[in-house]
């Protein structure tokens, strides 16, 4: 049989560093239908056999054998790459489907991933993240299925704003996008990955099954996060453009409560093409958020305007820009993939195609707010001014140099955002 190549030596090296470092939370990838075996006094070998875990053990019971090992795949040093399968079966393949998290004009997950698991958090342990929205589809409700990449994800005592009940269950399908965008399980073998996928989420249903919601119910919904411990609370929601502050008082005022009491809020820059950041993302307390393309232009949807500080992936068709990645006359590229309800009735988990906007793009600055404060980046309890500075110095410059009304500060970059080399501004 043809010995083994030094290279699948330090497969097995490397992987077996990985899997201890994140035995917790994840398993190794592995080559299909492969197994490492060396026998006594000879250069260890593959074996290829549909019958790994049989093959192994009937291996490993045999004297002359000084081990039996799945055949372990490594990845570059630092980054973290899972296993999920995407839309099909196959090992590996969610970075096929989320361009959003490991492409191009992604945010750089698989860096972010490898910082915090060498931090010992690994996905952002330890963070609550309120999600204020349609619901999630976190647990089985009637005919309405719960997510299985949400089954392992922890999802601590929310409540529904709506029915004014303790279960913030889903029956539009956004929330659970949210959601599972900023912490659906990963490495679980099933569908795709969630940024901040070791966060805790606090589902708080405060849109209902339309998607509507009014200004008091969310402000509730604010003040109720904050109470119950969210260090990072997601608004993937808008008003109109004709709505302005003094006509949400009570939305800003629950906002500069959560801030000063230390929480991140991040909202939505609006879906209009406007010259101007919708409310409640325009108010100072707010981190507010536009939307990018596959191809890292501004999304042709996407608010600017006085007060965006970030922008994320949202899909779409590019903006009619002259940027660098912009062709508004090509075609568009992907929207953003998740896992949540699906069907005319809601009664099936699926991974649509058709989910794009602002709401999309937020939930990645979200996720990448509770990667740096699990970090310890920025010390045990940063301020919600610290983790904005942070990623908004560390964001990929877009457009015009520097900061700018239709950019931001740039794309979020959660592998720089959390990497403990780069200098704290």
């Amino acid at each position: 049989m043809p010995a083994l190549s030094p290279r699948i030596l330090a497969v097995v090296a490397a992987a077996a560093a990985l899997a201890s470092a994140c035995a917790a939370t994840a398993h190794a990838e592995t080559v299909p239908n492969e197994v490492v075996v060396a026998y006594a006094g000879a250069h260890p070998h593959v074996v290829h056999t549909t019958r790994v875990a049989a093959t192994i053990a009937k291996l490993r019971a045999r004297p002359d054998v000084r081990y039996a090992v799945r055949n372990v795949v490594a990845h570059a040093a630092g980054a973290y790459v899972p296993d999920d399968p995407g839309r099909g079966s196959t090992p590996g393949r969610w970075s096929a489907v989320q361009w959003n998290f490991a492409g191009p004009a992604g945010v750089n997950a698989p860096d972010a991933w490898g910082h915090l698991i060498a931090d010992g958090h690994p996905g952002g342990q330890g963070v609550k993240i309120a999600v204020l929205d349609t619901g999630v589809a976190y647990r089985r409700f009637g005919k309405t299925p719960a997510s299985p990449d949400l089954a392992s994800t922890k999802v601590v005592g929310g409540y529904d704003f709506v029915g004014h009940d303790p279960y913030a269950n889903d029956r539009n399908g956004h929330g659970t996008h949210v959601a599972s965008t900023i912490a659906e399980a990963t490495n679980n073998d099933v569908g795709l990955t969630g940024l901040a996928y070791g966060a805790s989420i606090m589902p708080v249903k405060v849109l209902d099954d339309t998607g509507e919601g009014d200004a008091s119910v969310i402000a509730d919904g604010v003040r109720f996060a904050v109470k119950h411990g969210a260090k990072v609370i997601n608004l993937s929601l808008e008003f109109g453009s004709d709505i302005s502050w003094r006509q949400i008082p009570q939305l800003i005022d629950a906002i500069s409560e959560a801030r000063s009491q230390g929480a991140v809020v991040v909202a939505a820059s609006g879906n209009e093409a406007d010259t101007a950041v919708a409310y409640p993302a325009r108010n100072s307390n707010v981190l507010s958020v536009g939307s990018t393309t596959e191809h890292g232009c501004l999304s042709d949807f996407s608010n600017q305007g006085t007060g965006l500080d970030l922008v994320a992936p949202g899909g779409g068709q590019d903006a009619p820009l002259d940027d660098a990645g912009c062709d508004h006359s090509g075609p568009a590229g992907r929207n953003i993939a998740q896992m949540t309800l699906v069907g005319v009735h809601k009664t099936r988990i699926g991974i649509p195609r058709g989910y794009q906007g602002t709401s999309m793009a937020v939930p990645h600055v979200s996720a990448t707010a509770a990667l740096v404060i699990a970090s310890g980046i920025l010390g045990p309890d940063p301020s919600p001014d610290a983790v904005e500075r942070r990623l908004e110095a560390t964001a990929r410059d877009l457009g015009p140099p520097g900061y700018d009304t239709r950019y931001g500060y740039g794309l979020v970059n959660a592998g720089a955002a959390t990497d403990p080399t780069v200098p704290v501004a």
